[in-house]
């Protein structure tokens, strides 16, 4: 089974970066407004980014430190990767995952 770590952005324009086995369902869930008590506020969402990591730890290590990034490290990184594999590789190497 895959496992996703993934960034939204908001209808005020913030990120929001969560983890799940199915992004597009998930997505569907925030937009649905039951997704999140912070996205709820800001619907519509739109999926920015998303990464596949092999295991729920390395993916929910990889949304865990990712968000600890400035919102401009977190656009640099998602403007550079080109693919979910190019995020997840990025992710990797700048937190030793």
């Amino acid at each position: 089974m895959a496992h996703f770590m993934y960034v939204l952005r908001c209808a005020d324009d913030t990120l929001y970066t969560g983890y799940t086995v199915d992004v597009q369902a998930r997505v569907a869930t925030h937009n649905a407004g039951t997704g999140a008590k912070y996205t709820a506020a800001r619907l519509p969402v739109i999926l920015e980014a998303w990464a596949e990591f092999a295991t729920k730890h390395d993916a929910m290590s990889a949304e865990a430190h990712f968000k600890q990034l400035a919102r401009a490290e977190k656009m640099d990184m998602i403007v550079a990767a080109t693919t979910p594999e190019d995020l997840a590789n990025a992710i990797r190497t700048r937190f030793n995952l």
